[in-house]
């Protein structure tokens, strides 16, 4: 047998060889691990052939892969093992770990893949034996560590692995699990007392010798031991009981703060005392913690964070330019930042609690300490502490301390400089910088992030300004005034379009914009956190006739400018004389012009701004109609005169101009004053939609190409000025027009004003009145044209007026490159598109004409029923008319271009409807649309599936496909799923009415002990709440809408979007099921709903959240269906690895009214086994072998017989891993 064995190492070693050999070829490498594979599954010699090649003597790739065979063995081959070969595998794993001849190097000499794989060798023992057959395991580890320094390192890898197999990861069975932890948990103290004992004596060790050359090596081992022993106690310090943290007044903290000050260790420290101090569980148990809030641990805090700081910042040579982070001290500073968090964290549960907590005295140092990150060259440390300060100042006590009443200023003063947008890793302009390029890929990355931080500073200072509004207010004047003294520094990123212009690095426009968002946050708070005759008007005056005379031509900081006036107009209303000024200063900026060639096209910073002021303007008229009112003439003469000059102003300008208008309109209360207003306003757009030459286009898809230009060929040089281009504005400008008019025009909110106003016509039978609109004349004018317009858009898609497409415009209809990032979620490169002229291809602007055009149509007619109300909805024929021009030509119509339809139009129409309208109007256009879009949609998830199975199987293809092949599947296959979502979401609303679930108790309150011992993670799976919508029912009343309805649900079930499963599972599935149980459903159906949420399992079963889902929503349908269908006991015996018996069982107890009741979780959990068989496999999981771990006899109580457990086994089990020597 030696013979053999040998024979067999030497074949082994020559193949792990060859597989680690960089100069082996493809085929060998594949034939020796091939060679080794085949030896561990089937060689009876796998335990001995191990044991050889783990000799120390051997090299240390030989060494691993003999432990990785023991490993295997021990995983996969345990339970067919007899007693004496377990025994004998037990020892000799000891002897691996122990420091004799056999066993392992010094901890300096040994690689740490091999005490990794050691540790998991014992762990896999651990498992499968302990306590039940290994009670002495823990006596045995003990008795290891006196061996030496590797050896106590080995056991701390072990207790942390066994941490987190069982705790984290909980890699065993449900029973096993328990019995481990139940045992760590009963033995915590020791084994606390173990760690804490040799954490001490060698950091004591360490300390003495550390400064000695001869001793450098034994310092180094017990530093090694050090950091294996702080590792391991932040495996355990997670989720042990709250007394071990915080017993002998917090001693484990005080050691952890005072390692802080260690290089070597302080980083391992810093992660321990995180998990402690983050620590949920009864308020009582963490008011411990506070003792942190000493002048002690605070100065230990702040010094290690000095000296990190100092440190964390190296020359990278002898030139005084080059600079780097040290990772490790930085990652260092991260770790101390958290912890100051994680102690505010603590300070704001406690604090205003039931368990009585002062506030600290010495509040400021620690608020000094966080203001010290805050205020950090690292933007990254800078966004760490921000939930923090929010939580702060917006909690009941501390916020109204005087320590955080003063710390709120100081942070208010920080953000001037947080704000500005400083530290692109690509740059070297700031301190920040250095920082940036450890933590951000790209200026894209950093851009990114930076928008985020932005927004939640943007939250906190918003929450600091209702502690200390008038500070909040004297420092945004004084940043204001300091950006209007200040000259413009464009800085060396000049614009690429214009001499002397900023871009967006530019220091000043980044100060102007950091300014504005300051100053937005201020003024929304002041105006809440103070009384009326406490606001300082005259200074907010001050500061408005600064920004009203300040002068640029810089696009960038005129965009500032124009939000730095809207954000002090609340102020205008205390001063009305200053009402003519701003709209001065606004409508110049419509008109803006970087130069005076009016050829050239925009750069987008010019548009913005225009678009920015027009933005303003609607803002303004939407909130202060009534504040406006006495400037319309003024305002509408204004408009006449730009309308008429030959000033170069968009449609879209326009249009939002006209919008202002009608918002102002709504002021008059008079329906006929308003209404002839409206009249004369849209006469030119009326007379142009209605005229024959327009009608004739708008009727005929054929002529409207050619009137658009899309039937021509036309190359780049040719200027768009030309007749088509117009048209094609003419279009959009009347389109724009009437939506800005039927989304703003509105009757009086007042009753009594409506009525005075001859808004009201009559009363509803229930007494509700029925209103008028001034718009709705001009609209049913309008609607004829609009409707033929959809028709003729949808038309547009069937191949005989694709073929009239010209070469130029052939891919007139598809996805814009914008709109395909924003699908396949890609990043723009946000930082140099406002210095480029919005140079557009023809096709590109033909392509955007459509999508506008084909959005706006459904706009109009998303918002008419909001606006018009009982008018729109009493248009005689109006579900012909919608079915006959949106819902013509569906089949052709692409997904992009229905998502619009459902999301603004579709889902409005359902919302705003009255519901004497649903059986008239909505009934025949949804059950219609659902039928169409089930097809639709099982059909193009028919096809992702194959095309997933077939790439699957024959992966060679997709390597030779082309990338932008490979780009146009993943668009379309997420244009389906988008669609999908969207009309499952236009089903939920349309059906189900949701509930709002009672509110849990204190998440913080839950005892972490209790939730340990089953956090098996299990989604809610109480009784569904929702119902159906009154419009439900009404869908539900004609079989063949809820048939469709019923179809789409169940079969989006298997469709691979895991969101939409969830969300239908859980909240639609049941609740339309459930309508009709009562009927007479045909067998098949309920087979087919049944196997339907079966087969959503097997696709849907790996992810937590959709199996819990599911198997709450087959238990339902079985329960309530079961008994008068007996077909769906045919389906599950159908599921693979059913056990018949335990279904029997289910069964007699569902059926019989006299058999003995479960609770409901034991129901779940027997029904989930049951079923369990369906459930599909992750691709990572489907070729993995299974580990079985048997249960041991249950240690608390009496033992039921297990069948996995043979009898011939069941004598002497006990004294199985009898330790060689019990007394240490």
């Amino acid at each position: 047998m030696a013979d053999q064995v040998a024979t067999i190492c030497d074949q082994l070693i020559k193949a792990v060889n060859v597989m680690m050999d960089a100069e082996t070829s493809q085929i060998y490498r594949l034939e020796a691990l091939k060679f080794c594979e085949e030896f561990k599954e089937t060689n009876f010699f796998c335990v001995p052939c191990g044991l050889q090649l783990a000799d120390k003597a051997q090299p240390a790739v030989v060494r691993h892969f003999g432990l990785q065979i023991l490993e295997h063995v021990i995983k996969f081959r345990w339970n067919n093992m007899q007693q004496q070969e377990k025994v004998h595998l037990k020892e000799c794993a000891m002897q691996l770990l122990s420091n004799s001849y056999q066993g392992t190097h010094s901890i300096l000499e040994e690689e740490s893949h091999i005490k990794d794989v050691l540790a998991r060798i014992t762990v896999e023992m651990i498992k499968r034996e302990w306590p039940q057959h290994w009670p002495d395991m823990l006596k045995e580890m003990e008795a290891l560590t006196s061996q030496g320094e590797a050896q106590t390192e080995l056991v701390m890898l072990i207790l942390l692995r066994l941490a987190e197999d069982v705790i984290t990861f909980q890699t065993l069975p449900t029973q096993r699990r328990r019995d481990i932890q139940q045992t760590l948990t009963q033995n915590m103290e020791s084994i606390f007392s173990f760690m804490m004992a040799i954490l001490q004596l060698n950091v004591e060790d360490y300390r003495k010798l550390k400064g000695l050359p001869e001793h450098e090596l034994q310092a180094r081992a017990h530093c090694r031991v050090a950091v294996a022993t702080l590792n391991t106690l932040a495996g355990y310090i997670d989720w042990v009981s709250l007394v071990h943290i915080t017993s002998g007044n917090c001693h484990l903290l005080e050691i952890l703060c005072l390692l802080l000050s260690e290089p070597e260790l302080q980083l391992e420290a810093a992660e321990c005392l995180l998990i402690a101090i983050s620590r949920k569980g009864k308020l009582e148990d963490r008011k411990p913690f506070m003792l942190l809030f000493d002048d002690v641990a605070i100065h230990y805090i702040l010094s290690a964070a000095q000296s990190a700081d100092g440190l964390a910042i190296c020359k990278k040579s002898s030139e005084l330019q080059a600079v780097g982070v040290v990772e490790r001290r930085y990652i260092f500073l991260k770790r101390l930042c958290q912890v100051l968090c994680a102690l505010g964290g603590q300070l704001c549960s406690l604090v205003g609690s039931d368990v009585e907590v002062e506030v600290p005295a010495n509040l400021s140092k620690y608020m000094e300490a966080f203001l010290a990150f805050t205020t950090h060259s690292s933007q990254f440390l800078k966004s760490s502490t921000l939930a923090t300060w929010g939580a702060l100042f917006r909690h009941e006590t501390l916020s109204k301390d005087a320590v955080v009443v003063e710390m709120a200023i100081k942070y208010l003063r920080a953000s001037m400089t947080n704000l500005v947008k400083t530290g692109f890793p690509s740059r070297d302009d700031n301190p920040s910088c250095q920082y940036s390029r450890v933590d951000f890929d790209s200026d894209e990355d950093f851009n990114s992030f930076f928008n985020s931080f932005r927004a939640q500073q943007g939250e906190v200072v918003r929450s600091a300004c209702r502690i200390v509004p008038l500070e909040a207010f004297q420092i945004a004047a004084e940043w204001l005034q300091y950006q209007i003294a200040s000259p413009i520094d464009i800085g060396d990123t000049t614009s690429k379009t214009a001499e002397g212009l900023c871009s967006l690095l530019s220091p000043s426009v980044v100060q102007w914009d950091a300014m504005t968002v300051f100053m937005e946050c201020m003024v929304a708070q002041i105006f809440k956190s103070l009384e009326e005759e406490k606001l300082p008007i005259d200074e907010s005056m001050e500061l408005l006739r600064a920004v009203l005379n300040y002068d640029t031509k810089d696009p960038l900081i005129l965009s500032c400018v124009l939000t730095n006036v809207s954000a002090l107009f609340p102020f205008v209303i205390h001063r009305p004389h200053f009402l003519t000024q701003v709209l001065c200063k606004l409508f110049k900026a419509i008109t803006f012009e970087v130069g005076h060639d009016n050829k050239a096209p925009r750069t987008k910073a010019v548009k913005n701004v225009r678009r920015h002021a027009c933005s303003s303007i609607i803002k303004i008229c939407r909130d202060y109609p009534q504040f406006i009112l006495p400037c319309f003439d003024m305002f509408y003469n204004h408009v006449k005169k730009l309308f008429s000059s030959d000033a170069t102003l968009t449609h879209m300008e326009k249009c939002s101009l006209m919008e202002a208008l009608v918002l102002i309109s709504n002021q008059f209360k008079d329906f006929a004053k308003q209404k002839a207003f409206l009249d004369e306003l849209m006469a030119s757009v009326v007379a142009e939609w209605t005229s024959d030459e327009i009608r004739h286009v708008l009727w005929d898809p054929a002529v409207f190409l050619s009137f658009v230009g899309a039937d021509q060929v036309v190359n780049e040089q040719s200027t768009d000025t030309d007749t088509t281009g117009l048209n094609r504005g003419r279009l959009s400008f009347c389109l724009y027009a009437m939506l800005g008019v039927v989304k703003r025009a509105r009757w009086p909110a007042d009753l009594e004003e409506a009525k005075a106003g001859g808004f009201v016509v009559g009363y509803t039978p229930a007494g509700a009145p029925i209103y008028r609109n001034p718009c709705t004349a001009q609209f049913l004018v309008l609607l004829p044209n609009l409707s033929a317009l959809i028709r003729t858009h949808n038309s547009l898609f069937m191949p005989e007026n694709m073929a009239r497409l010209s070469e130029t415009f052939s891919k007139a209809h598809e996805v814009m490159d914008a709109e395909k990032n924003v699908v396949l979620g890609l990043s723009q490169h946000l930082l140099d598109i406002y210095d480029s002229p919005v140079y557009r291809t023809n096709l590109e602007r033909m392509q955007g004409f459509f999508t506008t055009l084909y959005y706006n149509c459904f706009h109009v007619l998303g918002n008419a029923g909001l606006s018009l109300q009982q008018e729109f909805y009493t248009i005689e024929r109006l579900a012909e008319e919608i079915a006959g021009s949106a819902f013509v030509s569906l089949e052709h119509v692409p997904d992009h271009r229905l998502r619009p339809m459902i999301r603004v139009f579709l889902r409005q129409l359902v919302l705003s409807c009255p519901q004497e309208y649903y059986n008239s109007l909505l009934c025949p256009l949804l059950g219609p649309l659902f039928a169409h879009m089930q097809q639709r949609l099982n059909i193009k998830w028919q096809v992702i599936n194959q095309r997933t199975s077939i790439n699957g199987e024959d992966e060679e293809e997709v390597v030779v496909c082309q990338e932008s092949q490979v780009t146009q599947e993943m668009l379309e296959e997420q244009l389906v799923r988008l669609l999908t979502r969207e009309v499952l979401e236009l089903l939920t609303v349309s059906c189900i009415s949701r509930k709002v679930p009672e509110p849990a108790a204190n998440k913080e309150e839950i005892d972490e002990e209790d939730v340990m011992m089953d956090s098996v993670q299990t989604a809610s799976t109480a009784q569904p709440t929702e119902e159906l919508t009154e419009l439900g029912k009404c869908l539900m009343k004609h079989e063949s809408i809820y048939m469709s309805l019923l179809t789409l649900s169940f079969t989006s079930l298997s469709w691979k979007d895991t969101t939409n499963c969830h969300r239908t599972a859980s909240m639609v599935c049941w609740t339309l099921l459930r309508q009709v149980v009562g009927g007479n459903l045909l067998p098949e159906a309920v087979t087919w709903f049944y196997t339907s949420v079966l087969r959503g399992l097997q696709v849907h079963g790996q992810h937590e959240v959709c199996n819990s889902t599911l198997s709450q929503l087959a238990m339902l349908i079985y329960e309530n269906l079961r008994p008068r269908y007996t077909e769906l006991r045919a389906v599950m015996t159908q599921i693979p690895n059913i056990s018949v018996d335990a279904l029997d069982q289910y069964d007699h107890r569902l059926m019989d009214p006299n058999a003995q009741k479960v609770g409901d979780k034991k129901r779940k959990d027997q029904f989930k086994k049951l079923i369990a068989g369906t459930v599909g496999k992750a691709l990572c999981q489907q070729f993995r072998k299974e580990v079985h771990i048997r249960n041991l006899p249950s240690l608390f109580k009496k033992p039921k017989p297990d069948k996995d457990v043979q009898n011939s086994e069941a004598v002497g089990l006990a004294a199985l891993f009898s330790p060689e020597n019990s007394t240490l």
